[in-house]
């Protein structure tokens, strides 16, 4: 959301003029708007083809997301966590 603050300065004069005397009397205010407006959107992402699915369902605490090659997706489950990928690996 974008906001816009535009402050003017604005001038008010009353002259009076009475055979050779001129009287200015001004009174100055400064008016203050705010114009509030959302910004465009983002692009809609693709749908069908090409788009990511996450397979989620047997998804566990601490659960990394993988990219399974035979079944064509990708997968957060019991296989790939943050414990699994660290136990093996000499760490």
């Amino acid at each position: 959301m974008a906001e816009i603050i535009i402050a003017a300065p604005q001038v008010n004069q009353i002259a009076i003029e009475e055979d050779d005397n001129t009287i200015i009397v001004e009174t100055s205010t400064t008016a203050i708007a705010t114009i509030i407006a959302q910004g465009p959107q983002g692009p809609q992402g693709p749908a069908g083809a090409g788009s990511i699915i996450v397979d989620e369902s047997a998804k566990v605490d601490l659960s990394v997301v993988y990219y399974d090659a035979s079944a064509d997706t990708f997968k957060a489950n019991a296989t790939w966590t943050t414990t699994t990928l660290t136990d093996g690996g000499n760490f």
